[in-house]
């Protein structure tokens, strides 16, 4: 064996190497952006009613914002995060009809994040009209 037998076997190894953890490194990119439902208090769903204000139809959650009154009646604005836009294009449910319902009252069952804050995932919606969306 001369000396580039040698050394291929370790300069291959070390590409197989640094290929394996370039493509690590990417794939942990994508996880760091996404968070996992650990954040949620899943044991206990609630449901709330109030005004649609915002719709964020954007990657990776669309998000709905909610008005809507707490127990002692003043006024909260929630953030329901929900599934991602292909999630609802591959399900028939257009951005369009979440859209048209701003400013309109909408029903829906979450799931709160554990801090207590305003904010939850959205496993169901019910429109004004009575159209009901299950997202789970």
């Amino acid at each position: 064996m001369n000396r580039q037998d040698a050394v291929a076997p370790t300069t291959s190894i070390s590409r197989r190497t640094s290929l394996a953890l370039g493509l690590a490194i990417i794939a942990t990119n994508g996880v760091m952006a996404h968070h996992s439902a650990a954040m949620f208090d899943l044991t206990r769903t609630f449901a709330l009613t109030g005004t649609l204000t915002k719709v964020d139809w954007r990657d990776p959650h669309v998000e709905v914002f909610l008005d809507a009154k707490n127990d002692a009646g003043d006024r909260d604005l929630w953030r329901l995060e929900t599934g991602a836009p292909s999630w609802f294009r591959n399900r028939s449910l257009p951005k369009a009809t979440l859209e048209q319902a701003i400013g309109h009252a909408v029903t829906v069952d979450g799931v709160r994040a554990k801090d207590g804050s305003s904010f939850g995932y959205l496993y169901r919606l019910v429109f004004a009209d009575g159209e009901v969306w299950d997202l789970r």
